[in-house]
């Protein structure tokens, strides 16, 4: 199998057989990411402090997470680790960390559920795949959410040891679902993860821009931009 040329790169929909999705802020989101996700629910925890400011510190309880869990955590499990990594940083109270675990999880799994019905439509079509950037417990976690009987290939960067835009991650996951990159799509809410990693190895692809304030252009000319996953009928069924 050959990363499509540049004059190559497929439409979405020309012999679409699969569609990929990232997970977090695509699948449990409408493209918003997990760093701002607890930003938000730490500053409703009296935590003053700007975005900026507190990026190090969720990049650093984030990374402890990669390889350092059981896979078989759940996305509770998960959360609470990541809270208590933060609010060990922030000086959160053991209840604050609780109700930022509670909270994240609770509107991660709202999220996936509003999304079940579609994805449930597009799998009775085309054969589905998760590629993550995550911890090494992706495969439990969608257990957890009742995602996983929809999704043939799930890859976790923590278990592969490739991280996104990397294109041996995609390119395993190709290798999985044994197709070529135009057969497959790719959806998800990253530009630089997302969007350059499935374009770098030929694969369509769908940008997921959230509630955007000014539409974004599109990663490649004529490239769908989505405001929710329930946009993709008009593309794909």
């Amino acid at each position: 199998m050959r990363p499509a040329r540049a004059a190559e790169r497929p439409r979405v929909g020309q012999q679409t057989a699969a569609i990929l999705f990232d997970f977090g802020g695509t699948l449990d989101g409408t493209a918003v990411t997990w760093k701002e996700r607890m930003f938000r629910l730490c500053r409703a925890e009296a935590i003053s402090m700007t975005p900026e400011q507190f990026d190090p510190v969720f990049y650093r309880a984030d990374d402890a997470l990669v390889r350092a869990i059981p896979d078989t955590l759940s996305l509770a499990e998960t959360a609470q680790r990541l809270a208590a990594g933060l609010g060990a940083a922030l000086a959160l109270d053991d209840d604050a960390v609780a109700r930022v675990a509670r909270r994240f999880v609770d509107d991660a799994t709202s999220a996936v559920r509003s999304n079940v019905a579609l994805l449930s439509e597009l799998a009775r079509r085309y054969r589905l795949g998760i590629v993550s950037n995550f911890y090494g417990n992706l495969a439990s976690v969608c257990d957890g959410l009742g995602l996983r009987p929809l999704f043939g290939v799930i890859v976790d960067s923590a278990r592969v040891g490739w991280t996104k835009p990397d294109a041996r991650i995609f390119t395993h996951a190709l290798e999985a679902l044994d197709l070529e990159p135009g057969e497959v799509v790719f959806v998800g809410d990253s530009p630089s993860r997302d969007m350059a990693g499935a374009r770098d190895v030929g694969m369509a692809h769908i940008w997921l821009t959230g509630e955007a304030v000014s539409p974004p252009a599109p990663c490649c000319p004529g490239d769908p931009v989505i405001h929710s996953l329930v946009e993709l009928r008009r593309h794909l069924l």
